[in-house]
């Protein structure tokens, strides 16, 4: 009886090592979700000091040479004090800065930072003095009046742009450059922050949900191409009527030689 009783009540020698484990698991799965929750929450906190901290080092190390240590400007490069975040991810977010070499105005290229890295430049600038900030999400969703937006688009932005949104040629080999690629909420931070020859467009100007109208229109201009088949690129009756003159009266040309090879 008594041999029996001990040896019923004896644990595995097993079980201590798998109560360990099971600690071990728990304590590490609670360890990584808090700091998980963590990062997330300094990454997308634009107004945290160490954001700040970090942009800060990663603007003295790529952009005093022409901003200057304290983004003064200098010869090189003009002041981002007062910028805003807005004009540091619409500029850095594009791949426009750093510039890749000096011309008439900054060419647009695949971004030399990461998504984290630019909220840090963008916290930094904003830091040192107020500007327009980046947009919020509702107002770049595409979830407007398309047809508002197309007549503002037309009334403020048409000229230059094209009424497609195509692009166009502007003077001292300065352009505008196309948006049909383009994310909303890169075109409204160029609405407020006006970069290279753009200008301002202010709420006082353009309400901001005007411009949430205009990049409504414009997602539907990407999302609906023409519905008249080949659209020549969108410039307008220059490309269709030197299409015309090329290809039609080419063609009209081939068929009046081969009627005439025939009948001979």
């Amino acid at each position: 009886m008594n041999r029996t009783k001990r040896r019923t009540g004896r644990r595995h020698p097993l079980a201590t090592v798998a109560l360990l484990a099971i600690g071990l698991v728990f304590t590490g799965g609670a360890y990584a979700a808090l700091s998980a929750g963590t990062t997330a929450q300094a990454d997308t906190d634009l107004t945290s000091q160490q954001t700040i901290d970090e942009g800060k080092k990663l603007f003295q190390a790529n952009c005093a040479t022409c901003h200057g240590l304290s983004a003064q400007g200098t010869d090189n490069g003009p002041s981002l004090i007062g910028v805003g975040s807005a004009a540091v991810d619409f500029q850095v977010g594009t791949g426009r800065m750093p510039m890749q070499m000096s011309g008439p105005q900054a060419q647009e290229k695949p971004p030399q930072f990461t998504d984290e890295q630019v909220q840090q430049l963008a916290a930094y600038v904003a830091s040192l003095g107020p500007g327009p900030s980046i947009p919020d999400a509702h107002l770049v969703d595409g979830g407007g009046d398309a047809a508002n937006g197309a007549e503002l688009f037309r009334i403020n932005c048409a000229m230059c742009h094209n009424v497609a949104g195509a692009g166009g040629a502007l003077t001292e080999g300065k352009f505008a450059p196309p948006l049909t690629d383009v994310s909303g909420v890169h075109i409204y931070e160029a609405m407020v922050t006006g970069p290279q020859n753009m200008p301002v467009f202010n709420d006082m100007n353009i309400s901001p949900e005007d411009k949430r109208d205009i990049i409504t229109y414009l997602k539907y201009v990407q999302d609906n191409r023409s519905p008249g088949g080949f659209e020549l690129g969108s410039l307008g009756p220059v490309a269709e009527g030197l299409f015309i003159w090329i290809f039609g009266l080419g063609a009209i040309v081939a068929i009046t030689v081969w009627i005439t090879a025939k009948s001979n």
